[in-house]
Formats: structure tokens, sequence, C-alpha cells
């Protein structure tokens, strides 16, 4: 596959809260962030295409907008939805998703859920997951040592670490110590079915754009992953409090930390083999 292309590998896109599609909670952002939005915001930055996750915080397991959205856009946009794993029909649910056109992965919310690896309906969905190829992402900061055990015990399932593994904020500051964690998450690399999402990372510095001191500990993930399992993002529109998109952007394509052939596997490279897609048209 061509690397070359430049693949955000977490966006989020959602309409106005309204009664034919009521938002179930909170997402830091604005009032609408649309797919048409979406499309813009990348086009104005020479983005070619993002993985769109569905925001479990607004629509829980319900992905008819970020269907809706692919439906305009079918060129752009990777799919990614949360699911249930208390749902009885947790494997039919998981390979009817799989089936639809541009999906590319399930997720499964492991942060403060008291969710445990031997729980049936895991097993069922790492199970189907498995059986259709697709990756399962998981977000699992807070809640690492539920996340080894997944990886231990499901080695033929593709796992992705969601955000670095890591608490990030939605509005500023940062942690004082983001990167705390850090030593867990580098154990996860001795597992062959782990990639990790380098999303949302410039949320976590404590220093303006272009956030040179997210480097240092970025580059020990490099080093214990590498890039062929790392993948740029900017959980956009999460991280709209604390920088622009072009500057979550930029702050990778610019930087000079990293080679030329490493930024092209970071910012897509990457995503493309692990998700088996990739934007059908450049920017």
């Amino acid at each position: 596959m061509t690397k070359d292309f430049i693949i955000d590998s977490q966006v989020h896109a959602y309409e106005a809260n309204n009664p034919s599609r009521p938002w179930q909670g909170f997402l830091q952002g604005p009032a609408q962030a649309t797919g048409d939005d979406m499309v813009k915001a990348m086009g104005e930055v020479g983005v070619d295409g993002a993985l769109l996750v569905s925001p479990f915080s607004l629509y829980g397991y319900d992905a008819s907008y970020a269907l809706e959205v692919h439906r305009a856009h079918p060129d752009k946009f990777g799919l990614i939805k949360p699911f249930n794993v208390k749902s009885e029909t947790i494997r039919e649910d998981l390979l009817e998703w799989a089936s639809i056109p541009s999906v590319v992965g399930a997720r499964l919310m492991l942060s403060n859920s008291g969710i445990q690896g031997i729980e049936t309906g895991i097993r069922e969905m790492f199970s189907a997951a498995s059986d259709v190829d697709i990756p399962v992402n998981v977000y699992c900061s807070g809640n690492l040592s539920a996340f080894k055990e997944l990886a231990k015990t499901y080695p033929n399932t593709q796992l992705v670490i969601d955000h670095l593994g890591l608490e990030q904020p939605f509005i500023p500051p940062p942690p004082e110590d983001p990167f705390s964690d850090i030593g867990q998450v580098i154990e996860f690399s001795k597992f062959d079915n782990v990639a990790i999402k380098i999303s949302g990372a410039c949320t976590l510095s404590h220093r303006p754009f272009p956030y040179d001191d997210i480097w240092e500990p970025l580059e020990r993930i490099f080093k214990a992953f590498g890039f062929e399992r790392c993948m740029w993002g900017t959980d956009w529109t999460r991280a709209v409090e604390l920088l622009t998109y072009e500057q979550g952007v930029e702050s990778f394509r610019l930087t000079d930390s990293i080679s030329d052939n490493e930024r092209n596997m970071l910012m897509g490279g990457a995503l493309s083999k692990i998700y088996n897609w990739q934007p059908r048209v450049r920017h």
C-alpha cells in the first residue's frame, strides 16, 4: 500500500444535540462538529483521510451518525464504533458491523469500567474481531493492568491502544507528569498483537506549539514499538480547548525529531497496514 497518505488515526464527528439523535452525555468541543466540518478541517491542512470513531460520550453504542457521515464522504473515512460487551448478541453485533464497507475496527471502553478480561462478552467480541480480521481499539487509560491481561489472553486479536494509554486532559492545563504511566505502556510492546495510537499527544505538552517537550517520551514509545506499530492522530475534536487541528497536524509534519521515512510510517503508513485501509483519493 502507498505510505505517503496522511491519515489521522482518530477523529470524532457529531451533529448538534437534537430530538432525533439526542446526546447521551457531553464531549468537549463545539456545539457540533459535523462530517462536513471534519472534511473541511482535514482539507485545509492536507490530511487525506481519517479513522472516524463514533463518540461514546454522546452516542453510546449507536454509530448511526458515523454511518451517515461515511455515506456523504465515502472516500475519506474508515469507521470504528464502541461495543457493549454486556450484550448477549455481542458476536453477532460485531460481525454485522464488520460487514459494512469501510468499517475498519471495533472499540472497547475499558477505562474505569470495571470490565474484566474473563467476561464472556469480551471473549466473544475478540474472537469475532479475529475471525473477520479487524482490530479492537482499547481505551484503557487508568486500567492498564486489565489491558495487559487482554493482550496476553487474546494473542490472535489485533489490539490498538487508544491515546497512548495515558490519561489526557480535555481542558488546560495538562497533568503535572502526563507521562507517568509510560513505563507500563512500553511493557505492552512485547506483545506482537499490540499497536498504539499516538493520538492526542499534543494535549500532554506543557509548552506552546510545536510542543517540543513531548518528543523525549514519545521516542521511548517509538523505540519500543517500532514505527510500524505507531499511528499519529489528533483526537479531534476532543482536543479543541488545547490546540487547533492545524497545530495537531503540523507539530508532527514539521518536526525534525523524526526522519521523513519515520514520519511517513507514523502519519499513515502503519495505519494502512494495521487497518488494511486507506483513503480512496489523495487530497
